[in-house]
């Protein structure tokens, strides 16, 4: 790991954490740990990451730039509110059947007795996904003109929608997690997903 960039340093020092974090059942997650399995010492992760929160950190960093990144594509081409909802919950179940160990930090499993400011920030992380199908929701209740624009009832109800799926979403990595990576979340998604935009 000596000759290496600093930048792929920390990238390799991430894509460990995230291998480790895989294994549900495996050994505690350490930097004492971590660094035996990079076949490092623990002031050389230090030279990269001032702490192990820090490292989470950067997993959440490639989180949020990967899913919001996607997002915005997502809302770019689709301009039919209730296709960018399906696509916006498709993708965020293929991201975690993709990245099994990103979906223990998604969960906060994996943030369990770290600093409480991680759990902080994955709390803000799910309130811009709601935010996003909400924006999805209203373009769709545009579309159909099923109201006269965005009033209290129809507000709540939009508010409600994007809440629900949500807690399908977490529900869905919940149960990868916890199932050891068997139970795709993206299994029968596509079915699942049309029922709950009906």
């Amino acid at each position: 790991m000596a000759t290496q960039p600093s930048g792929q340093r920390k990238l390799q020092i991430l894509q460990a954490l995230a291998a480790m974090l895989e294994h549900p059942k495996g050994e505690k997650i350490t930097t004492a740990a971590l660094a035996r399995r990079l076949e490092v010492s623990e002031a050389a992760l230090y030279r990269h990451f001032a702490s192990k929160a820090q490292m989470f950190e950067g997993l959440i960093d490639f989180i949020e730039t990967s899913v919001f990144g996607l997002i915005n594509q997502i809302t770019e081409r689709q301009h039919d509110g209730l296709a960018q909802a399906c696509d916006i919950l498709a993708m965020l179940l293929h991201f975690a059947a993709n990245n099994p160990g990103m979906t223990r930090v998604l969960i906060g499993d994996a943030l369990v007795g770290e600093d409480e400011r991680l759990q902080q920030r994955m709390n803000g992380f799910y309130d811009r996904v709601e935010l996003a199908l909400k924006g999805a929701l209203r373009q769709a209740a545009a579309d159909a003109a099923a109201a006269p624009g965005p009033g209290g009832d129809q507000e709540r109800d939009i508010a409600a929608h994007a809440s629900l799926m949500v807690a399908f979403v977490v529900g869905r990595w919940h149960r990868y997690a916890k199932s050891g990576f068997a139970l795709s979340p993206a299994q029968d998604a596509n079915a699942q997903i049309a029922l709950l935009l009906r």
